[in-house]
């Protein structure tokens, strides 16, 4: 009896603790970019493009970079769940009884998930070195969609077999096909996919090594897919290596604007995600 007391008492603790240091960590980070960015921040940093030595502590702001996190994120995540969705359907749904296949699949994208995002860039890399494809907001596209796939695949597989069999087996008896099939339970997961779009955009928005070479980096705007684009990452990576002082008190003012906006799309994906839950199918 005592024993298990002990036991209890051991594991209560080693889980209170490990809770008190995630915690902690995250609120140590979060706290050390609102203390170092807070004085910073100015509304030059998010309606202004860089200017004449920006980089040496001058006027300007980070809107280019704002924006190209923004078009590279938003379409890679378009792009990835055009694209993921039909893989999840058919390895869940057209692949009955193929267990030793499906769980392969499966492996192989967890596998894919765990590569280093420098992978992947410099994989898209060598492919628009192949097609003679300079550095712009299409290699970016391409490369953090590469990224992404993995967690979309992996988040929507998981979701689509969290639907009870009854549910299919239903559908299958009103004379459906596979795909009407789909259909339902897809309109059954739309929290989910939502979960899905929010892990993808979030890891995608934040990454530095797949666009570093693939991206490139202006201080413009790009104004098609074919020009290069800056992202916060890489920004935010450019000015730490200043020896200025107020460039790299920039630099965590663009963190905090990074922050800001993963924070705003995580709440309204909350709220997205309560309100589909509501009328869940």
């Amino acid at each position: 009896m005592i024993k298990r007391k002990i036991e209890e008492y051991f594991f209560k603790s080693l889980m209170i603790l490990a809770t008190i240091v995630v915690t902690g960590s995250f609120f140590l980070i979060v706290g050390t970019i609102f203390t170092k960015g807070v004085p910073f921040m100015t509304l030059d940093m998010i309606t202004k493009s860089p200017g004449g030595g920006f980089y040496i502590g001058k006027e300007g702001g980070v809107l280019n970079a704002i924006i190209g996190s923004l078009y590279i994120a938003g379409g890679a995540t378009i792009l990835g769940l055009i694209i993921s969705v039909p893989v999840a359907i058919f390895i869940n749904m057209y692949m009955d009884g193929r267990y030793f296949l499906s769980n392969a699949i499966r492996v192989v994208f967890d596998v894919l998930f765990g590569i280093p995002s420098i992978v992947y860039g410099a994989f898209g890399f060598l492919i628009m070195v192949y097609f003679g494809v300079r550095a712009s907001l299409l290699g970016g596209i391409i490369a953090v969609t590469l990224l992404v796939i993995p967690v979309l695949v992996r988040t929507l597989d998981e979701v689509i077999r969290t639907v009870p069999n009854e549910l299919r087996d239903a559908a299958l008896s009103l004379g459906a096909t596979r795909w009407e099939m789909a259909k339902v339970v897809l309109r059954q997961i739309k929290p989910g996919i939502l979960t899905a779009i929010l892990l993808s955009f979030g890891r995608g928005i934040g990454d530095v090594a797949s666009v570093l070479f693939t991206a490139g980096f202006s201080d413009n705007i790009p104004n098609s897919l074919h020009q290069p684009a800056a992202t916060l990452p890489v920004a935010i990576f450019f000015q730490l290596g200043s020896p200025v002082e107020e460039v790299q008190g920039r630099a965590y003012a663009s963190a905090l604007i990074l922050t800001v906006i993963v924070l705003i799309i995580t709440v309204l994906s909350q709220l997205l995600i309560k309100k589909f839950s509501k009328y869940k199918i």
